[in-house]
């Protein structure tokens, strides 16, 4: 009989009643049973005995990691894993255009925010990690991430082509405060800070200080749009008082360097569905992109087909003598 190692899957659903189950890989959602596996209540009892007290959490069972969600169904416990990949791909393989990625490449030595959005399980929290790997590769310096839980392996040691070195220490939020976690990662004086995810307030509030600190900020958020993004953001950022509209605004038109949308399309063969925008890295120069997230009011419309236009002409993004030279070393 196989065992699970055998199976290649992404997700397994282990129900209260009994049977395990895997996406089918002919549809684009659709199911299948998974059957005569020999170790499937192994698994089981080994996502149980893990459990530690809180829905989401890491497991390793026989050499594969996986991202565990623990809940209560009505029939008993529920299972919901997704096995994790050994090692962090290469942020080229992931199908990205090449003038997408020669742009974020450039903003390597940029301060600011990176905002990747989309809808649940569409990959952000893998090209983020990807996209950090790759700068560390490239320019060294140290990485602190926050996770809930982690998931992509970054943590180590990586010798950059620049000849320094570069260190990612993954971290996850003590005792589930996302805020914590932040003033935590700025005390110990990080190039780069990579958030898992935005969801309370106190990390988007803890999230635009730190992009208009000096460092640079990578992060996901759940939304169905680049518009939605940014406007969530300034919604959990004001929740909690400590931080007017107004001033997250002000924050965030400062801090952003661009926000991506992904969504993935296809069935056996996954690619990325993209939106984006971007503004100047050189935040001291007038950027229309900065007025609109400043006023919130997010037309971006315009600014988004222009910026993609100019991508698919392999023209740069951004406008800008000295990111057009930059552009020629980015990859």
């Amino acid at each position: 009989m196989p065992r699970i190692a055998d199976i290649d899957f992404s997700d397994i659903y282990l129900t209260p009643e009994g049977p395990a189950y895997i996406h089918d890989g002919n549809t684009r959602f659709g199911l299948c049973l998974l059957e005569n596996i020999e170790d499937v209540n192994d698994l089981r009892q080994c996502f149980e005995k893990a459990h530690p007290n809180r829905a989401s959490y890491s497991v390793c069972y026989n050499g594969m990691v996986f991202r565990v969600e623990r809940v209560v169904a009505l029939g008993g416990v529920q299972f919901c894993a997704r096995r994790m990949p050994k090692k962090t791909p290469d942020i080229q393989q992931l199908g990205f255009p090449a003038g997408l990625l020669k742009h974020l490449l450039t903003l390597n030595n940029s301060s600011g925010l990176i905002l990747w959005s989309g809808p649940t399980g569409m990959g952000k929290t893998t090209s983020v990690s990807c996209l950090l790997k790759r700068y560390l590769e490239r320019e060294g310096g140290f990485a602190y991430t926050i996770e809930d839980p982690p998931e992509m392996p970054l943590d180590g040691l990586y010798q950059s082509r620049r000849g320094g070195l570069g260190l990612c220490k993954q971290t996850e939020p003590p005792n589930g405060q996302w805020g914590d976690g932040l003033r935590s990662a700025l005390r110990s004086r990080p190039r780069y800070i990579f958030v898992g995810e935005i969801r309370t307030g106190d990390t988007a509030s803890q999230v635009l200080r730190a992009a208009t600190s000096g460092h640079l900020v990578l992060s996901t958020i759940h939304a169905n749009s680049v518009e939605d993004a940014l406007g969530s953001i300034l919604k959990y950022a004001s929740s909690t008082g400590e931080l007017s509209f107004e001033l997250a605004a002000d924050l965030l038109s400062r801090g952003l360097l661009g926000c991506v949308h992904q969504k993935l399309q296809g069935t056996k063969a996954k690619y990325p569905e993209i939106r984006f925008v971007f503004t100047n890295p050189d935040s001291t120069k007038s950027d229309p992109v900065r007025v609109i997230v400043r006023d919130a009011s997010f037309n971006l419309a315009t600014h988004m087909e222009a910026q993609m236009a100019r991508m698919f002409k392999n023209e740069p993004i951004i406008v800008s003598r000295k990111l057009n030279k930059q552009l020629n070393h980015a990859i």
